[in-house]
């Protein structure tokens, strides 16, 4: 794959979590706070069936063309962009999932509810930082496209 479709690719699958996880942030996980706790176990598990669906695979994709696209590259940007994906990998297998547990567990307490909402603004930050590096990165190929005709 030429390096800049590779480019092209890791944009459009930091576009597409960095939107799901804007909505996760602002929408659902507060949202979590608003379910009655009888329903909530009920209410959690069906959120994690479905966003399973919506963001595993592309978080796998993103980890593989990341990875890809950093060895390729070879830039600052490549490598950096790799290590906000690590970054959120690590967050959300260390930090969300236990919390995710928490509230399975326990039915949806505020604490965790909070815990939730407050740790995943490191998932959120990281997600929006990749999108700008990869736009960075976007555009100074765009600009040296054009520049060289």
């Amino acid at each position: 794959m030429p390096d800049k479709l590779l480019l092209l690719l890791n944009f459009a699958l930091a576009a597409y979590l960095t939107g799901v996880i804007w909505t996760v942030q602002l929408v659902h996980y507060p949202g979590f706070a608003l379910v009655p706790s009888e329903g909530f176990r009920a209410y959690h598990q069906a959120h994690l069936g479905r966003m399973g669906w919506v963001v595993m695979a592309p978080m796998v994709a993103e980890l593989a063309a990341a990875a890809w696209w950093a060895w390729v590259a070879r830039s600052a940007a490549g490598w950096w962009s790799l290590g906000l994906v690590v970054f959120v990998w690590a967050v959300t297998f260390f930090v969300s999932v236990p919390l995710h547990n928490r509230l399975a567990a326990d039915g949806g307490s505020h604490v965790a509810v909070y815990g939730l909402v407050r740790t995943n603004w490191l998932r959120t930050v990281a997600w929006s930082a990749r999108l700008g590096v990869l736009g960075w990165a976007l555009a100074q190929q765009l600009l040296g496209s054009a520049a060289a005709r």
